[in-house]
């Protein structure tokens, strides 16, 4: 009973953490239209749109009910036989008949009814954990399209400045063709980089619609709507911890299960006796006798040797997943945590170090080119330009990947374990 009821104290405190997110949510979602949605307002229209948390609802209470009916006990019986009539010779027609209407009860022994509640409790906690983990891979699975649509949008500012760089280019070209500095090819070729640099846009734009179009899938809504980048630029590489999370406490519940089981095994070890009273009638001088009777089955405890074995065994085995799971998910978080630090590390090098001298370097080659001369072309303006807008990406890329190993750790830890609550009330 101790584990059980420190399975309990999980699901409350789980619970308690899950009702104050809830109402976080619901503040926050209802502000996130006169600005970009951040994750939160995702998180939260995901929630409340997730079918699964009318399934896990009503799984929940199915196993409330199941706890309720643990705690009944076996029914008592009432019941009528007639013995010794029509038959033959004298014990035709009922001359001779018997008639006995009696009360049956049976009694339980060794704590069935305590066994068999903590067994059902069990099950109840296992559900609440499973939702609660479902709930989780389904955030995860949003945080993800969410990381990946604001990277789709960043890449946008990237393939715009490319356009810019492509223009003031072509129209500077031209002053020089103008000007019989540089031959009719380099117009064109300014001209071709136009174009391309407008497909990339388009592409780009397209590639951002769809990403939207993806998250948005999750809540069935439009793809007319805004992000809010801002955390999308953070490098913030606080770690997010949780004393237990889901995931381990699934596992806890499902050994607590198997104990339960053991319990209750061992108690049907215990045979329960069954009494009788009753008043029996005898036809034949019409008089009556009380009569008093009971019964208590044989081999009980040998005919569950087996159950108690196989429940053990599932105890056993559930102790070594949640050692397993325990080393799995520290080896895990330590690598994305020295990913993402690793990641942080680049993008502030290449903050300071590499985007200033990049943006310096096409400011000192356009000064030149801009002068007229030889001495700077457009191959070199254009690769000095390439350079900053290379990095630009690379910083996006990073930050992509940041985030993502960002909400792989939030599902590790368990973080938005508070969404759970949205299901559990349905």
């Amino acid at each position: 009973m101790v584990l059980l009821s420190s399975a309990r104290r999980r699901a409350r405190g789980f619970h308690k953490l899950a009702s104050i997110g809830a109402l976080t949510l619901l503040f926050v979602a209802s502000s996130a239209q006169a600005q970009g949605l951040s994750l939160s307002d995702v998180l939260g229209r995901v929630s409340a749109a997730d079918p699964y948390g009318d399934v896990t609802g009503a799984r929940i209470r199915a196993g409330e009910a199941s706890v309720r009916q643990a705690r009944v006990g076996p029914r008592p019986v009432v019941g009528l036989e007639i013995e010794d009539f029509a038959g033959t010779g004298p014990y035709s027609p009922f001359n001779r008949s018997q008639t006995t209407a009696y009360y049956e009860r049976p009694v339980e022994r060794g704590a069935k009814r305590e066994a068999r509640v903590g067994a059902a409790e069990s099950e109840l906690a296992v559900t609440r954990f499973r939702g609660m983990v479902r709930t989780l891979d389904l955030v995860a699975q949003v945080q993800m399209l969410w990381v990946e649509a604001l990277a789709a949008q960043a890449a946008v500012s990237v393939a715009e400045e490319r356009l810019a760089f492509a223009q003031r280019n072509a129209r500077e070209v031209g002053y020089r063709v103008d000007r019989a500095v540089d031959p009719l090819f380099a117009d064109e070729r300014a001209k071709t980089a136009v174009a391309q640099a407008q497909i990339a846009l388009d592409q780009a734009v397209e590639a951002a619609r769809i990403a939207r179009a993806n998250l948005a899938a999750m809540w069935s809504g439009s793809d007319g709507f805004q992000l809010d980048m801002s955390a999308f630029w953070l490098t913030d590489v606080t770690l997010f911890e949780m004393e237990e999370t889901p995931d381990i406490a699934l596992l806890i519940a499902e050994r607590d299960v198997a104990g339960a089981k053991i319990r209750l095994v061992q108690t049907l070890g215990t045979a329960d006796p069954t009494f009788r009273v009753g008043v029996r009638h005898f036809g034949e001088g019409n008089e009556a006798a009380l009569i008093v009777g009971g019964s208590i089955p044989l081999g009980s405890r040998r005919a569950n040797t087996a159950n108690i074995d196989r429940a053990r065994s599932d105890q056993t085995a559930a102790e070594g997943e949640i050692s397993l799971a325990r080393v799995e998910r520290k080896r895990e978080i330590d690598r994305l945590v020295a990913e993402r630090r690793a990641i942080a590390t680049e993008v502030g090098r290449i903050d300071r170090e590499v985007l200033p001298l990049a943006e310096r370097t096409v400011s000192m080659v356009r000064d030149g080119f801009n002068r007229g001369g030889t001495a700077f072309t457009l191959l070199e303006l254009a690769e000095s330009q390439r350079v900053v807008s290379d990095a630009r990406a690379r910083r996006i890329e990073l930050l992509r990947r940041f985030h993502l190993a960002g909400a792989r750790l939030d599902r590790l830890t368990g973080r938005h374990a508070s969404l759970f609550t949205s299901a559990e009330n349905r």
